[in-house]
């Protein structure tokens, strides 16, 4: 993952969101829905890839934003 790409990542009971590279979450949410809206709206804003994982740490989601720099050219 690209330095400054945005991780949103379940953590001592919390839901965070941080930038790669960060060693500390940017912000905290009580729910996954909560951490992803906002995740996705600093990934849009700073234009770098969104990664959502799991509990257990495994990727569950990765959007690109824009959507003209995703390497892929399916939709999904």
């Amino acid at each position: 993952m690209p330095e400054g790409d945005i991780e949103t990542y379940y953590e001592d009971g919390k839901w965070k969101n941080r930038p790669q590279g960060n060693t500390r979450a940017s912000n905290t949410h009580d729910t996954k829905a909560e951490a992803q809206s906002v995740g996705r709206d600093m990934a849009r804003d700073r234009g770098v890839e969104h990664l959502i994982k799991k509990k257990d740490g495994t990727i569950g989601e990765r959007n690109t934003y824009p959507r003209s720099r995703d390497p892929r050219q399916t939709r999904g």
